[in-house]
């Protein structure tokens, strides 16, 4: 009950008018910035930051959430409508979102990605008021050898079980393992995979590999085929911008799954929001492999509506980690961390003690955040959606160049442009030749981490490879991925024969 009543104390700030209005600015900027692809909400926190310093702390912490927020918002909506996400996080919602869009249902996939943010966003904002204590200690139980077992468990579910076929599915696995590789160890300080290329020393970076494999492959496959088949590239579109019953109730279980998934990865720091929306959505296709029809591949709106959940699931625990623990588990994260020190405050207990306006001003304002973004967004799905009336040219053309000044506005390199042509050229023969992206994705994004944890878990064990395996969580973890997998090959066999007969 005493966290209720500061909870109320909380919206007593953030009511005030002033950041209200910040909460709105929030929301609005992070979703206009979101549908820019690469411009994420990572890189609108930065940009805001040196302007923030004039601000009480309290209102410029308000914004930063609503951009937080919104950002993730926006990044689904290009990924639904033009299946170029502006962020990682929103790559899981491209496989059946788009699929929807191009099938005339884009207002109803945006309403089913902003009830999906609303109802993961307010669960994980509900959850950090009362059980923050608890996912602490969860957070807390998980070492070198848990975050291998994590590791593997992405990477082999999302290369069997997210793909259609595995061995394209591991080469894509493969090759973004690779990139991963690529510069300077930082334990041994040799150089990998970067002949002697300076620019490359630092490795690549994942904002242009997301780029270039989602936005500007798309560019690429749109560009090739505008011509031979261009009512192929046509989206129709619905006029109705809400859910119907059926629609709803179909939707309602994977809301609910997403939202679970994600919850505990906003205290786990493996990559944010990226980890849990594709373990939702494989979730979802195993359950969808035992249906008697099948809707995956044909715009389900459940493999839209769990990654969604799943991945808005993330940002309020993301942000109660951050506050309580000091504990940065996204790039955004990382940078309000940094905003935190600037102002002179240190995450962690005693903040809760030292300025208790600030986190319960915030906390109350994460709320706020989500119902502005829903009444923000779920009644401009039809509008949003308009989008698809430009002409596809001068859309596609607009996306290629947000696609250079966005990777050129992180690192102001000319390399990363050749880089972004080249990646973008590989993503298109990945497109051509039917190899998956996901796999590549969450390779290049885990594969340090796996690293990191199987280096420290050898080296803490003296050799013994027995430690990954020793302990309930990496157990529970290696059974789930067992049942995963014989899920998704006994479907495939039932499949097959469906094929034979």
């Amino acid at each position: 009950m005493e966290a209720l009543g500061l909870l109320m104390e909380g919206f007593g700030h953030a009511f005030s008018p002033l950041n209200l209005l910040f909460v709105v600015v929030g929301c609005l900027l992070g979703t206009a910035v979101g549908v820019l692809p690469g411009l994420g909400s990572s890189m609108a926190v930065a940009l805001l930051l040196p302007m923030t310093f004039a601000l009480d702390p309290t209102a410029a912490f308000i914004m930063f959430a609503g951009v937080y927020f919104g950002g993730l918002f926006g990044d689904s909506t290009m990924a639904i409508l033009l299946n170029t996400p502006g962020q990682s996080s929103a790559i899981a919602s491209t496989f059946e979102g788009h699929k929807m869009a191009r099938s005339g249902r884009a207002p109803q996939a945006l309403a089913t990605a902003a009830i999906g943010a609303f109802i993961g966003g307010m669960t994980s904002c509900l959850v950090v008021v009362f059980l923050a204590p608890v996912l602490a200690d969860f957070s807390a139980s998980f070492g070198p050898a848990e975050y291998f077992a994590l590791a593997v468990f992405a990477f082999i579910a999302t290369s069997s079980v997210v793909a259609d076929s595995v061995l394209k599915g591991l080469a894509s696995l493969i090759f973004g393992l690779g990139i991963a590789t690529i510069g300077i160890d930082s334990i041994t300080g040799t150089e990998r995979l970067s002949f002697g290329v300076p620019e490359l020393f630092d490795g690549i970076s994942l904002v242009t590999v997301t780029v270039a494999l989602l936005a500007l492959g798309e560019v690429f496959h749109i560009a090739s085929r505008i011509r031979r088949d261009p009512a192929a590239n046509a989206i129709r579109r619905s006029g109705r911008p809400f859910l119907s019953r059926k629609e709803f109730v179909e939707a309602l279980p994977a809301w609910l799954r997403g939202t679970a998934i994600g919850l505990p990865f906003g205290v786990i720091p493996v990559g944010g929001a990226d980890v849990p929306t594709f373990m939702a959505y494989g979730a979802e296709r195993a359950l969808d492999r035992r249906r008697r029809v099948p809707q995956f591949g044909r715009g389900a709106i459940r493999g839209l509506a769990a990654p969604e959940a799943a991945g808005n699931a993330t940002t309020g625990t993301a942000m109660g980690a951050l506050l309580a623990l000091g504990l940065p588990v996204s790039a955004t994260a990382a940078i309000m961390l940094a905003a935190l020190r600037q102002y002179g405050l240190q995450p962690g207990p005693l903040l809760f003690e030292r300025a208790p306006e600030l986190v319960w001003g915030l906390l109350a304002s994460f709320f706020l955040a989500m119902i502005v973004l829903l009444i923000l967004n779920l009644p401009f799905a039809t509008l949003w959606s308009k989008l698809l009336l430009i002409p596809r040219p001068y859309l596609y053309a607009g996306i290629a160049v947000f696609c250079g000044l966005g990777v050129y506005a992180t690192s102001s390199s000319v390399f990363d442009l050749f880089m972004l042509l080249g990646i973008g050229f590989i993503a298109f023969l990945m497109r051509r030749y039917d190899f998956p992206p996901a796999p590549l994705l969450i390779g290049m994004v885990l594969g340090p981490l796996a690293e990191t944890s199987l280096r420290d878990a050898l080296l803490s064990s003296g050799g013994d490879y027995g430690t990954f395996v020793d302990g309930p969580i990496p157990l529970v973890i290696y059974a789930l991925l067992v049942i995963a997998v014989v899920i998704s090959v006994g479907g495939r066999i039932r499949a097959r024969r469906r094929q034979d007969v």
